[in-house]
């Protein structure tokens, strides 16, 4: 994980708004979310595993599933997650837990990154800086 500096930091936002913006861009509500805070995710690559930029925010004016809430955004970062390949020898069998747990456990949450892509999150960046008029 890699944190980039950004005007973007602290300042709130209308998260329906938000969403009308960053949506059309490219992110999503990443699935970290929960009802105070959450992250909008930009997925940069897939090579050897994911990159993404995340936005991270914090609700200020009541939960996330709230209409009107407005967030806060927190510190954004670029980050990498690497999977395995293949079966997770760890996976959990049965109709219950299966369904709950059917994905392999990631071989490394916070990979190594290359510049290339700490380099493309930094731009993206300053496009949703632009776009939100932060100054």
């Amino acid at each position: 994980m890699i944190e980039l500096a950004s005007r973007l930091q602290g300042k709130h936002f209308n998260l329906y708004e938000l969403e009308q913006k960053l949506k059309p861009m490219g992110f999503v509500i990443g699935g970290n979310w929960d009802y105070d805070h959450g992250s909008f995710d930009y997925k940069i690559d897939h090579e050897g595993g994911y990159q993404f930029l995340r936005l991270p925010f914090s609700a200020i004016d009541g939960q996330l599933d709230t209409p009107g809430v407005s967030v806060r955004f927190s510190q954004p970062y670029v980050l990498a997650h690497v999977y395995q390949r293949g079966l997770d020898d760890y996976a959990e069998a049965g109709v219950v837990s299966g369904s709950v747990n059917q994905f392999s456990e990631p071989r490394d949450p916070d990979g190594q990154l290359k510049e290339k892509y700490v380099i493309a999150g930094k731009r993206l960046l300053e496009e949703v800086e632009a776009i939100l008029n932060v100054e």
